[in-house]
């Protein structure tokens, strides 16, 4: 038995095609090539191709000559020395403070308020030019809506940013609401304060306290009793209201982000309710006061066909609203503009759009100026509610895969598999027999069958205590050696990263978003292997085996040593592109992972290409046990008196162990090097790493204001 123990634990390279390890035959090889043509060598344009970086990222993100991926932050207009690497970013933030980094723990968001004013310019201009070119006699002004991402700096970048073109704010509940009120008393004066959502009086109350703080705030109403509350509550508080309706269209949009769409859906009101809003707003002699109508087919919207069809719809009502005397204003056609997140420029696919920006606005604008021209009314101000597609693109997710399972099977000597025949059964060993001579024969199904017989009677056999582990494991190398000879064996590897799927990227768990990921760096190197990517919760649902294009695993490079892990070794980063909106709120603290540290990364011209303008660790341990109600001072009081009580080694032990303690409720919950470990021997501290609280707390504020400003250079 040791002999063949020492065969399957032994690590050998992997035999040669077609070639059963320690057998005395093996099976025929494939003819040889007449010719050889040699392979271009590989280049970041590969990597670009392979990847689809041309069709989801442009035209912010592409693939430099160094292998890496670049942000270009003004678009099209980027010059080439504006460009920032992604992984000298990456770099600068995650180094140690004494290598010149700023010391932050993956997982890592890095947003460019640069891409997000960007984003909010193109929105503006391709709705300008669509507007002069086609003689539409109204203006463009859209909202943001919060909940795409509700991030102080975001949100007030947005305001800042959009002051000149009158970008309002959109709130669907109360904390929103009270974000926008704020936020706005910054911004334009004529920007909108759209109230969508559910509401009660205190909701109310707020929007009309909004409307006396002179913020251009507009009532919408999501159903037909919220109208009682506004006409009593208007009147309690002496303010005029401006008020809108959310029609439930016809139009749906059949695709998985079209369920609040259709006559069915959640929000809005019926054409017989809308009718009832009418008649008691002249009651009331109110109906001044209805200026805005509010629709939302669906997010993601594939084609301008079923968006122009939608807008048309709802411009009809719009001028129906007019002839029955609303003092009508504004069209609000909602959200829906989508983003291509696999570069497909599909109508077909949920994470695709068949349409540009520029196509979007002409469309809009045509359907609405095509109805209100037919029927004699004024073009009305068109307002949109463009969440994903202003957001989306400014933050990317950076981390790193820490180790790979790999399934190297053993080689399994002739003397080994001597051993190993004597403790099977009669029918295992026929089909060990049938194996061999199917092997010999070039069957090679025949193989496979008799190879799965074979590892399901042995694994009956290790059931029943009549074969032990090292057999076993000698029958799995067996049957995967035979997989691999014969050219079926899953060459997909899994790679550990670094990070929680559930906090970080939960709309992928929950209704399977697809997002663009891609190593970072090495992209001047061809990958050499397939992967799918394993998070670190203990949740069989914590893995990505799904990525854009319809491909079940993902082109990634070998590893060097033990990952990010391994301080000798550098580390594999990858990054998730497209998140910006939603993941970072929708995300929990599954397993107490909590999220991300975060950096704002701005262009610097001359000699340096970027400065961080804010850096934040990402939340501790602490942190995350305080969301669950603990509570971590007491919590740290309790286990410093075990360490008092038990530890029996002297009095600097103790108090090694008390502070690393402490330190470990103030780390991050995300796998570290060990050279960071604060629980383990290290030189020079009696054996123990001595956390320094007061560098810990400023780590945070190192580069929290704006004019706290570093600049690296790109070489």
């Amino acid at each position: 038995m040791p002999a063949l123990a020492c065969c399957v634990d032994a690590a050998v390279s992997p035999p040669p095609p077609y070639a059963f390890a320690g057998w005395d035959s093996t099976l025929p090889a494939p003819p040889p090539t007449n010719t050889a043509v040699p392979a271009p060598a590989w280049s970041p344009a590969h990597s670009s191709l392979l990847y689809r970086v041309d069709g989801w990222g442009a035209p912010y993100f592409t693939v430099n000559c160094n292998g890496n991926v670049s942000v270009r932050p003004y678009g099209v207009n980027t010059l080439p020395h504006q460009e920032i690497d992604l992984l000298k970013v990456v770099k600068k933030a995650s180094d140690p403070k004494n290598m010149g980094g700023l010391g932050l723990q993956l997982p890592l968001v890095v947003r460019f308020p640069d891409v997000l004013k960007n984003r909010l310019e193109s929105l503006q201009s391709s709705f300008d030019f669509a507007i002069q070119s086609q003689g539409y006699e109204a203006h463009y002004q859209g909202v943001y809506p919060v909940k795409c991402n509700q991030d102080r700096f975001v949100v007030e970048d947005i305001v800042k940013f959009g002051s000149g073109f009158r970008f309002g704010l959109e709130a669907g509940s109360k904390p929103e609401l009270l974000l926008a009120m704020s936020c706005l008393c910054n911004g334009s004066p004529e920007a909108l304060l759209v109230c969508n959502g559910f509401k009660d009086v205190e909701y109310i109350s707020l929007a009309l306290v909004a409307r006396k703080l002179h913020l251009n705030t507009v009532i919408v109403l999501e159903q037909e009793e919220e109208l009682d509350t506004v006409i009593n509550v208007s009147k309690k508080l002496g303010v005029r209201p401006v008020i809108g309706v959310r029609a439930k269209l016809r139009t749906k949009h059949s695709g998985h982000f079209g369920s609040t769409s259709g006559e069915k859906g959640k929000f809005g009101l019926t054409t017989t309710q809308i009718l009832r809003v009418v008649k008691k707003l002249q009651q009331y002699e109110m109906l001044d006061c209805l200026q805005l109508l509010h629709f939302h087919i669906g997010s993601q919207i594939p084609s301008t066909a079923l968006l122009a069809d939608g807008v048309g719809e709802a411009a009809q009502i719009y001028c129906e609203l007019v002839r029955l005397g609303a003092f009508m204003r504004v069209i609000d056609i909602g959200g829906g503009l989508g983003i291509d997140y696999d570069g497909s420029k599909s109508q077909d696919s949920d994470v695709s759009v068949a349409y540009s920006l520029q196509e979007y606005a002409s469309a809009v604008v045509e359907a609405v100026r095509l109805v209100c021209d037919r029927k004699g009314v004024k073009h009305p101000v068109m307002c949109s509610e463009s969440g994903r597609a202003i957001v989306s693109h400014h933050s990317i997710l950076v981390f790193e895969a820490v180790s790979t399972s790999s399934h190297d099977s053993p080689q399994v000597s002739a003397l080994g598999l001597q051993y190993f025949g004597e403790l099977l059964t009669d029918d295992a060993l026929t089909d060990y027999r049938n194996l061999s001579a199917a092997a010999i024969h070039g069957e090679y199904d025949t193989c496979l069958l008799y190879a799965e017989q074979l590892k399901q009677r042995c694994i009956e056999q290790f059931k029943e205590g009549s074969l032990g582990m090292e057999q076993l494991a000698a029958v799995d190398g067996l049957c995967e050696l035979v997989s691999k000879a014969i050219g079926v064996s899953d060459p997909v590897r899994t790679y550990h990263v670094n990070l929680s799927i559930f906090t970080s990227i939960p709309d992928l768990w929950g209704i399977g978003q697809l997002f663009p990921i891609i190593p970072i760096h090495r992209l001047d190197e061809k990958p050499g292997v397939r992967g799918i990517l394993s998070d670190l919760t203990c949740d069989s649902d914590g893995k990505i085996d799904k990525f854009i294009g319809g491909e079940s695993s993902l082109p990634l490079h070998e590893l060097e040593g033990n990952g990010g892990l391994d301080g000798d070794c550098p580390a594999y980063y990858l990054g998730m592109f497209l998140g910006g909106a939603y993941e970072e709120a929708l995300g929990g603290v599954h397993n107490l992972f909590g999220g991300p540290s975060v950096v704002r990364v701005s262009q610097s011209d001359g000699p340096h290409s970027f400065a961080v303008t804010r850096a934040v660790p990402g939340p501790s341990c602490g942190d995350v046990l305080r969301v669950m109600q603990h509570e971590p001072e007491l919590m740290f009081q309790t286990l410093k008196h075990r360490i008092e009580e038990f530890a029996d080694d002297g009095g600097s032990s103790i108090m090694a162990l008390t502070n690393g303690l402490a330190c470990s409720f103030n780390n991050m919950p995300y796998l570290a090097a060990a050279a960071s470990c604060s629980l383990t021997a290290a030189a020079g501290s009696n054996g123990y790493y001595y956390c320094n609280d007061e560098s810990f707390a400023a780590s945070g504020d190192s580069v929290g204001a704006e004019e706290e400003q570093w600049s690296y250079c790109v070489a």
